[in-house]
């Protein structure tokens, strides 16, 4: 069985935030770069809610890993 594909777009809706391809954008430049010494997941910009989420997705391998480590890639990017 395949596992779900999930874009970009699909993890931020599920971390409650706006989706559209213009709020991306700007929470990625409000964001980046995130320093290297601070994981993901602890990033102070996240709800409590959404620090679990990533840090559940990424310890378990799930559906959402490849996005949770895209969107981390994109953060650690230069504005």
């Amino acid at each position: 069985m395949d596992r779900p594909v999930h874009g970009f777009a699909d993890l931020f809706d599920q971390l409650g935030l706006t989706a559209s391809d213009d709020a991306i954008r700007q929470f990625l430049a409000t964001h980046s770069p995130l320093p290297d010494t601070v994981k993901l997941a602890d990033a102070p910009f996240w709800s409590a809610g959404q620090a679990a989420f990533l840090r559940e997705q990424i310890a378990a391998d799930a559906d959402w890993a490849e996005v949770v480590d895209q969107l981390n890639a994109a953060l650690r990017a230069a504005a």
